[in-house]
Formats: C-alpha cells, structure tokens, sequence
C-alpha cells in the first residue's frame, strides 16, 4: 500500500518563505576590547593611563609591539618589570615632582595672569595684552567626561572671541584603535581663535636658553597634544591650533618663570606618522595564546613566557624611556641580537641579525662573498688582524 505524503500548500511565487529568528546581538567590539585588555591587564589591577610622554616614547619606537600592547592595556611597566627581576630605575624623584607642581601653582596663580602675560609677550595676539581672562570649570566624572567638557570649553571660547585659558584640560586620541586620554599643563584660546599649548617644566632656562634634550622631549610630548587638539579644531569653526608651543621654566635657577616658544612641526609631522604606523592593539592580542596575563601577582615564569609572546624592537634609547628596557635589553643579549647594538648598527648589518653570524662572516666561515656587508666585514677582520701584528714592531 503506497504511503501518502502530507499535502503541502503550495507557497506562492516570490513568498520569502518562514522567517528566520531575529540575529542574535552581537556585544559591542568596544566592549569586548576593553575586556580583553582587563584579563590582560589583571581582573583586581586598574589600568596606568596613558599620557603623552609614554606616547611620545611609543611613537619614536613604532615597531614595538610589546610596548604598544601593554600600555594600550594599561599596564604597570615598572610594577611588570620589578616582578621580572629587572627593575628599572626610572621616573622622576619626588623632590623633583614636589618642586615642579609649587613652580606650576606659582605660575598659574591669580587666574593665570602672569602666565596669559607670557604668552602675549612670546606670542601676541589680539588688540592688546590679555585683561579679562576666561577660565571655564572643566569639571567632569571620568576621562571621557572631561574630555567632552574640554572640547565643549574650547569651542565656547572660541565663539566668544576673548582670552581663554583651560587649565589641565582633559584630550582624547586615537592610538593602535584604543583612545588615550591626555592632559597637557594649560591651553591657552587667543581672541582670533587660535589655540596654543602651554608646557610649564621645573629644569631651568639660563640666559635664555634650556638644555637641548630636555626642550626636545618637551617638544615632542607637545607634539601629541597638538594632534589630540587638531581633532577638536577640525569641529570648530574658527578654531587653529598653533605650531608654537609656550614653554615655561624658571629662569636662571630662580623661582620666577620665563618662557619660550618652540615650533613643533617637525615633532608633529614625526608622531603623526609614527602613529599611523602602529598595529592596531586587538590585532596584537588576537594573536597571544589563551589565558596570557601581565599580572604582577603572577608567578616569574608565566610572567616571562607572557612577555616574550609579544614581540619587542629594542634599542639602546629604550633605556631613557621604557620601564621593561633593562629586560629586554638582557634578552637580545641572551639572544645575541645585533639590536642590542644599535639601531645604526642593525642597518648597516643587512641580514645578518646575530652577533654570532657576524662573527662568522668576518672570519671568512659563513656568508656569501659577494654580500657587500659580508666583504666590509671580512676587509674590517682582516685590517684589524694586520693592525695587531704590527703593532709590537711599531713600538
């Protein structure tokens, strides 16, 4: 006996058919993000923000991918490398911090005139010398609140067309697809709209002048906040914001400031760049194994194995401006890399990326002959060897 199938109703033509259950949502990729970077991070550890200094440091070095995870993940660097077994003695002394926020209060004191007086004899500006100085509450819970009542502060300045000055504003930047929040000393809004950065430092200006590698740090760090502020100008009408940085210092060894403008295109232009260069930070942690952590609390070798999973460009100006320099310096030179050396060094070596195959190709045992960094090499052995032959009958 035939079976009999249950008789369908015939669907008509162009019927989309059943519907299908809604799509499930999916959870917001900032969200998870900022998730990821927490069990990085450490559940019970709160994240180091990010200022403009580590990026200034991070921006000199792009192709850190170590460094940029870790401080997108606001990571304690010297808390990391103190549990690593390499400390590194830096950041700045509390004398020297004590010091540098009583020159700060000095100099920003009644309302900002002396330091508004500064800023109009370096800089000018307006139809005269700044008399009613604007200076709007910047107020606000949490970072992303300041940050939207500084850009809020700036445009009503702006609009109003007088003297503002913005005391420790709060800016956001974009940096590897993460935002960092920056808070520059002082911005200062002249009557025609443009905005000038102010960086008030505790080292001294004597005859005029500043020490070099100290102005060029402040002028790079300056650098960031000039991008962070070009961000908000490009929403405001009427808004500039200036190349000229004010620098403030005491001068000549005394308590009473001076100052002095630094052009900070070059620096702009250099970070800029640099920045654009990064990887972006979830790509990076995409990629590290399942259930990595920086976590202090951590044991030393889950620790070591952790870092080491992302990779590193060291060099030796890594001393001056990252916590984790003095491991990674000991690692490259475990590993004999020739990056340890220099990053002059590592160029003028091509591909030969250790010291031992360096050692092996100026001795004539390994690389290719018609190598041109292998030839320099082996005529550098071999003058060096005639050199020290000839040495004891020179005498």
């Amino acid at each position: 006996m035939p079976r009999h199938r249950p008789t369908q109703t015939p669907r008509p033509v162009g019927h989309p058919g059943p519907t299908p259950p809604p799509p499930r949502e999916r959870e917001p990729r900032g969200t998870t993000l900022r998730q990821r970077l927490a069990e990085l991070r450490g559940p019970a550890v709160p994240p180091r923000p990010l200022d403009a200094r580590a990026l200034a440091a991070l921006a000199a070095n792009p192709g850190c991918r170590r460094r940029a995870l870790l401080d997108g993940a606001g990571v304690d660097k010297a808390a990391l490398a103190a549990a690593l077994g390499s400390p590194a003695p830096f950041g700045q002394s509390q004398f020297a911090f004590v010091r540098g926020n009583a020159f700060e209060a000095k100099v920003k004191a009644d309302g900002g005139t002396e330091l508004m007086r500064l800023l109009y004899e370096r800089l000018g500006g307006g139809d005269g010398a700044p008399r009613e100085i604007s200076v709007p509450d910047l107020t606000a819970a949490g970072p992303e609140g300041r940050a939207a009542r500084t850009a809020l502060a700036l445009r009503e300045a702006t609009e109003a067309g007088g003297w503002a000055l913005l005391d420790h504003p709060m800016l956001a930047l974009e940096v590897a697809g993460s935002p960092a929040y920056l808070e520059p000393d002082a911005v200062a809004v002249h009557p025609d709209g443009t905005w000038t950065v102010v960086e008030i430092k505790s080292f001294p200006m004597v005859d005029g002048s500043a020490d070099a590698a100290k102005v060029g740090a402040a002028a790079r760090q300056s650098a960031v906040y000039v991008l962070a502020l070009e961000r908000i100008a490009e929403l405001t009408e009427g808004a500039e914001v200036g190349h000229r940085v004010l620098l403030v210092c005491p001068k000549d060894f005394s308590n009473l400031p001076t100052a002095s403008v630094v052009d900070v295109r070059k620096q702009r232009a250099v970070t800029r760049r640099q920045l654009t260069r990064l990887t972006r930070i979830e790509d990076i942690a995409a990629a590290l194994p399942e259930g990595t952590t920086f976590d202090p609390e951590c044991p030393r070798q889950q620790l070591d194995a952790a870092v080491e999973s992302v990779g590193a460009a060291y060099a030796p100006e890594c001393l001056a401006a990252c916590e984790l320099a003095f491991h990674c310096r000991a690692k490259a030179r475990e590993a004999g890399a020739v990056e340890a050396l220099g990053r002059s060094v590592r160029g003028e070596l091509g591909g030969l990326t250790t010291v031992g195959e360096v050692l092996a190709a100026a001795a004539g045992k390994e690389g290719d002959p018609a190598d041109p960094t292998v030839a320099a090499l082996r005529r550098a052995a071999a003058l060096r060897a005639e050199a020290l032959a000839g040495g004891p009958a020179c005498r």
